[in-house]
């Protein structure tokens, strides 16, 4: 199943945007009022020139000292290089103040797993002078060391150490210490749920690995030991339940399917036509000629 790579950072960054900012634009973070938040709908642009579609993910509605402004936040995680990137970035920033006519806070987040360097500019201009410098504040998550952010008490960079500078190596290491930052966040069980689902999607640990896990956390401070198990067990416990959900409705489907063909085979065989049968049951007209064709097995 492919990952909606948008809905997860969508969901982290209106969770926990005002620790989002802090944690990457501290300077931003004390000319914004926290207060007079609110995600305004999708906006939808649509580039005539290339025939493509384009959103932003967020756009937030909020006050810099009083007065009122957006903040776009874009997410990339395309993994191929996009040379017109920062001109897609001019133009949701030209569109988006031509309908509001505000101040407005453009913000990129690279979150692919290439390590690359990402232009934050968007320049126009000619031998004789220059027209336009658009500059937007950008973050690349790839080239963030993962280790300077375990001391820090922000479940941004909790569930982004799943996207930073991280080696295989150091994979087991790696959710060891989100582990701990977890514990000591505190956090009420949904946001704890969307941080570990979100770690979780961008780093799956092996059964080795989590074995491995297992026994490094055995080695903890026994305080600690003791609440980050507890945080482990309680999710594989978790996961077994909606596993166990999962199979009961895939086995609830599987047979409702049988059901109806059982249905369609008494169907034909007191002759009615492969259509009618269609009609009544859902099930596809091939799958019911091929009954048909081979006897009604």
């Amino acid at each position: 199943m492919a990952i909606d790579h948008d809905r997860l950072f969508k969901e982290l960054l209106q969770t926990f945007f005002e620790e989002f900012v802090l944690l990457f634009f501290p300077d931003m973070h004390e000319h914004i009022d926290f207060n007079h938040l609110s995600f305004l709908s999708e906006e939808l642009f649509t580039d005539v020139t290339a025939g493509e579609k384009y959103r932003v993910d967020l756009l937030v509605e909020t006050k810099f000292k009083g007065k009122d402004g957006l903040i776009i936040v874009h997410v990339e995680n395309q993994a191929y290089v996009q040379s017109s990137f920062p001109e897609r970035m001019f133009l949701y920033f030209r569109r988006l103040f031509e309908k509001y006519r505000t101040p407005i806070i453009p913000i990129a987040v690279f979150s692919y797993d290439a390590i690359r360097d990402e232009p934050s500019l968007f320049t126009l201009s000619f031998p004789f002078g220059d027209v336009l410098d658009f500059r937007f504040f950008h973050v690349e998550l790839r080239k963030q060391n993962w280790r300077q952010f375990i001391r820090t008490d922000n479940p941004v960079a909790a569930a982004l150490l799943s996207k930073m500078g991280y080696t295989e190596s150091e994979r087991v290491e790696l959710k060891k210490q989100f582990l701990r930052m977890l514990v000591r966040l505190e956090l009420d069980e949904a946001r704890q749920r969307l941080l570990m689902g979100f770690f979780e999607t961008y780093v799956k640990l092996s059964d080795e690995e989590e074995q491995q896990l297992r026994s490094e956390v055995e080695q903890m401070e026994t305080k600690e030991k003791e609440r980050v198990l507890e945080l482990i067990i309680s999710y594989e416990q978790k996961g077994k339940i909606q596993g166990r959900k999962e199979g009961r409705e895939e086995g609830r489907k599987e047979g409702a399917e049988q059901e109806k063909r059982h249905i369609a085979k008494r169907m034909l065989m007191k002759g009615f036509d492969a259509q009618t049968i269609h009609e009544l049951t859902g099930l596809p007209v091939t799958e019911i000629e091929e009954m048909k064709q081979s006897g009604f097995k």
